[in-house]
């Protein structure tokens, strides 16, 4: 796939969302035609070209690439609550997982509000499996104090994701934590130059694989393999285009333990296609983009031009 045929089928588009997710209420993406599909580019704004280039990597795969082994005909999903206190709300979003077993929880808002969400999570769904995200936001002693706490008062987590940012920083936590809960690394992989070359030893338990920031599905197979860790796949908030692959990715994992976060159209209020949810699991299957919608949600002229200049300049990192 060359540069003009992204560039002449490029289409931008600023879906509204349910809540405030990563301080934004409206996400940009943009999506362009290949060989083999649609294919979807949507680096959040702030990210430079060397970061952004790898998620062109993965929707010029998904619009022209290979096919990949399919092991899995559906695949388990966890719902995701993000970092708001709104009883009301968060059951809201509950009901958007039909079936869903297992709820992620964003936390690192401060222990009393994480608290308190943890506890309308627990109270709405009291059966399910519950795992927090704190996107490395605590230092080591903050980690093992509110750890603690929730673990007192919330009861058993399936696991904790990225509780402090760096690898020293998670082997200390480890140690501290001696296997009482199992910690799942997320920024130290996609947010370093070579995820080949991290030393994951004694830092943590699990590898979350997010297609689009790995740059693509191949990749994420390798990052798999050389590590042999368990692994969770989970998006980086793409639309139903992006979470397509993410889920050919989930399909392609032979062993595929713990639910998988590509649930995440679900903080949409509207999407490009709709992925639905039945007991908990999403089928495998192709979806075409709501021309409607494209029309709807159509980025200003301006917009386009930015994501085009873009797109130029992330083909340059990525050849």
């Amino acid at each position: 796939m060359d540069l003009s045929q992204v560039l002449d089928s490029l289409r931008v588009v600023q879906l509204p969302m349910r809540t405030k997710f990563r301080g934004i209420t409206t996400r940009e993406v943009a999506i362009f035609h290949g060989e083999s599909g649609w294919g979807e580019f949507s680096p959040f704004l702030e990210y430079g070209a060397e970061e952004s280039a790898k998620w062109l990597r993965s929707g010029i795969e998904a619009a022209s690439g290979p096919k990949f082994p399919v092991h899995h005909d559906s695949i388990k999903i966890n719902g995701t609550i993000p970092a708001t206190d709104d009883r009301e709300e968060i059951a809201a979003l509950i009901a958007t997982y039909p079936g869903a077993e297992v709820f992620k929880v964003k936390v690192g808002t401060g222990i009393d509000s994480d608290l308190s969400r943890l506890r309308v999570v627990r109270d709405l769904v009291p059966k399910a499996k519950l795992r927090i995200d704190v996107n490395g936001s605590w230092s080591v002693a903050e980690a093992e104090g509110n750890l603690k706490a929730i673990l007192d008062e919330i009861g058993p987590l399936q696991y904790v994701e990225q509780p402090v940012a760096s690898l020293d920083s998670l082997r200390e936590l480890k140690r501290i934590l001696k296997g009482e809960l199992l910690i799942v690394g997320d920024e130290v992989i996609r947010k370093t130059e070579d995820p080949l070359k991290v030393n994951l030893e004694d830092a943590v338990d699990i590898l979350m694989l997010k297609v689009a920031p790995l740059g693509g599905i191949k990749k994420s197979i390798d990052i798999a393999r050389h590590h042999k860790l368990p692994v969770v796949v989970s998006s980086a908030l793409e639309s139903a285009i992006g979470i397509s692959h993410g889920l050919r990715l989930a399909a392609a994992l032979p062993n595929l333990e713990y639910a998988s976060g590509l649930a995440t159209g679900s903080l949409f209020k509207t999407d490009l296609a709709t992925h639905e949810i039945n007991n908990g699991e999403i089928r495998l299957g192709e979806v075409e983009p709501n021309f409607d919608s494209l029309e709807r949600f159509a980025a200003p002229k301006e917009r386009l031009e930015w994501w085009r200049e873009r797109v130029k300049g992330c083909w340059e990192v990525a050849a």
